[in-house]
This record gives C-alpha cells, sequence and structure tokens, in this order.
C-alpha cells in the first residue's frame, strides 16, 4: 500500500523559539518495500513516522494511506490511530511483563474478541513465521533481547495489516544480536511483500534493510534512494559525509571528457565520475577510505596518483583504519589486515575514476 506525504509541516515551541520538526516534507513511499527514513538525531524522521500512525497532529499538509486521506488540514479530516490499519514496532518492544509469549501476540485480537479458536491458529502461525514456535507459555522476561523483538514483530504482524512501521527497533540490542536479527527482519519483511515504513540514525543498518532510503536533515527530505545509489553516487555533500565515512576534499571542475569529469584538488588533479557541473565551478570531491589503495612502488597507470606518508595505523581485526598525509591534508584509510606497511612509509596511493564522486561544495 502506498502512503503520500503532502507539504507536511510540524513546528514546536521550545524556549521561546520556534523549531521545525517537518518543513514541507513532500514524500511518495511506494507499498510492497522497505523504506527508511535515515538521518542524525533531531532531523524529524520520527516525528514524520509519528504523524503517519497518527500520533503526533502535523500543522499543514496531508497523508494518504492507500487511496484514503487520513489527515488533511485543507479537508479538516483526521483519522484515528487505531482505523489507520497500520501496525507499529518502538524501540522499546512494549511487551508486558506480566503476559506470557503466546498472550503478549494474541492481546490485539483478544480486544477484538475473536473466537478464541481463530485466535489460537493465528498466534502459532504468527510465532512459527517469526522462529518462536514453542515458546507460548514462556514469561515475556525470559526472553532475550533479540526474541522480545520478534515477539513485538509477531503482535504488530497479527491484525495483518497492510502498513508496518519502525522506529529505531534494534537500538538497544548488542552488535552481534542486532546484526543477526537486521538479517532475520528484512528476510521477514521481504516474505510478507507489505509496505514497511523503518526509522533508523545507523547507516549500516539503513543499507542492508531497505529497498529505498530518504536521507533527512533539519525537516527535509534531502535525497531518495536505492542503497547504493545513495552510497556510491550521492548528490548532496550531507549525504555523501553521512552515509558511511568519507573524505570530502575541496576541488573545481578543470573539464569534462566523454567518460569523466577532471577537477583540480588541494591534493592534485583526478579523474571522476562524470558530472555536469561546469567548468570552474566549486564541488567536494568524496573518496571512500576504503577506495584509496597503496603501494610501496609507483603503480603503472597515470591517473588519480599522488604519494603520502602513513600518519596512523590502527588494527580493528577485518581490516587496518588510519591517516595518511597528503600535502597539506590528511585522509582516511581502510587496509586489508595482511598488510606490512606501518606507520611512517611513504605511499603511492591510486584511486579509480568510478570511485571519485563529485557532489555540490
Amino acid at each position: 500500500m502506498e502512503i503520500r506525504i503532502k507539504d507536511i509541516s510540524k513546528h514546536y515551541l521550545f524556549e521561546g523559539k520556534i523549531i521545525k520538526a517537518l518543513d514541507k516534507v513532500e514524500l511518495t513511499i511506494p507499498g510492497k518495500q522497505i523504506f527508511t527514513l535515515l538521518g542524525p538525531s533531531g532531523c524529524g524522521k520520527t516525528t514524520l513516522l509519528r504523524c503517519i500512525v497518527g500520533l503526533e497532529t502535523p500543522d499543514s499538509g496531508e497523508i494518504m494511506i492507500g487511496d484514503e486521506i487520513v489527515w488533511s488540514n485543507k479537508n479538516r479530516i483526521n483519522i484515528p490511530t487505531e482505523k489507520r490499519r497500520l501496525a507499529m514496532v518502538f524501540q522499546t518492544y512494549a511487551i508486558w511483563p506480566h503476559m506470557n509469549v503466546f498472550d503478549n501476540v494474541a492481546y490485539p485480537l483478544q480486544i477484538q474478541k475473536l473466537p478464541k479458536e481463530e485466535i489460537r491458529s493465528r498466534v502459532v502461525k504468527k510465532l512459527r513465521f517469526v522462529k518462536l514456535e514453542g515458546f507460548e507459555q514462556r514469561p515475556a522476561t525470559n526472553l532475550s533481547g533479540g526474541q522480545q523483538q520478534r515477539v513485538a514483530l509477531a503482535r504488530a504482524l497479527i491484525a495483518e495489516p497492510k502498513v508496518i512501521l519502525f522506529d529505531e527497533p534494534l537500538s538497544n540490542l548488542d552488535a552481534k544480536l542486532r546484526e543477526e536479527t537486521r538479517k532475520e527482519l528484512r528476510s521477514f519483511l521481504s516474505e510478507l511483500k507489505i509496505t514497511a515504513v523503518y526509522v533508523t540514525h545507523d547507516q549500516i543498518e539503513a543499507l542492508a534493510l531497505s529497498d529505498v532510503i530518504a536521507v533527512m536533515e533539519s525537516g527535509k527530505i534531502i535525497e531518495i534512494g536505492s542503497p547504493r545509489k545513495i552510497y556510491f553516487d550521492a548528490s548532496h555533500r550531507f549525504v555523501a559525509d553521512f552515509i558511511g565515512r568519507a573524505n570530502l576534499i575541496k576541488a573545481s571542475i578543470k573539464s569534462q571528457t566523454d567518460n569523466h569529469t577532471i577537477v583540480d584538488s588541494d591534493i592534485g588533479t583526478f579523474y571522476c565520475q562524470k558530472r555536469d557541473f561546469p567548468v570552474g565551478s566549486q564541488v567536494t570531491l568524496c573518496i571512500r577510505p576504503k577506495f584509496i589503495d597503496l603501494h610501496q612502488e609507483r603503480p603503472i597507470t597515470v591517473q588519480n596518483i599522488f604519494e603520502g606518508k602513513i600518519e596512523s595505523l590502527v588494527f580493528i581485526g577485518e581490516a587496518y583504519e588510519g591517516e595518511i598525509k597528503v600535502r597539506n591534508e590528511h585522509l582516511m584509510i581502510k587496509i586489508q589486515p595482511e598488510t606490512m606497511l606501518q606507520k611512517g612509509n611513504m605511499v603511492y596511493c591510486s584511486i579509480k575514476p568510478e570511485h571519485c564522486l563529485l557532489v555540490s561544495a
């Protein structure tokens, strides 16, 4: 089910100042996909989610879920949350500690007073789906964080909603459990084929889970695209910087060829991905640390080669992370763990043109 958001604004008054939590947001969330709202704390992503579900009231605009207008300032429409046919999974899970797993999942059906056999059948089916079959009588407080999250998911799905919304649901899990649950959640949602709206500030989570990502800043949607598009081909400096680690270098457009845009920067001339910037314009050269290749001897290629000195290297298990000084710039690097390079080594650096991204200054 598609969600259309038109000109949604939400302002708060704080210490005598107006805070624009949402600033004329225009957005279409496609049906049957995992759509993620990604951005730093305070950018408005949770406020937007709460407006969709009906827990916040916008100041202006319109929200449509499918063909139904659920909120409209102009038309004075405000459909209550319980009638919007949505489900929501919260950051805190909201599992009732005095109930067992079965009753937690069954609760939405019990308050509808459905027949007991129908409730049992649907609960068993949903627990099987989230891999908690046999946990029906287990006290909710005896579950791990990942299991509690799956109970919350089963309870959200039990009423068979058309849209399910997630408000940073994995933030309370440790790193390893977060990764495992992320994989499970992606599998569950892909199999369900329903519309999922997911809020997070975690870039890896967004890249791993999403079909589409919308990056937010200061109450606005800055950029929308697939995970690969957002990571490899961002159009805005903020997005390139926020979605993963990046070296951002001031540059100016030198010339254009059929295949590349050539720029001058403080660390040299670079052949980059083709971008339609006018010659002479100021831009930002974005280079991911993992795409800087280090060599002890000068490579044969003549494009995008520069010398530098390794200033630091830190072993993190899967790689070495560090910095390399090139003229007056310090660039982040990430290299293979079996490297023999050390702090203080002079090296040649090479970067393929397709890994040199140009964004607005």
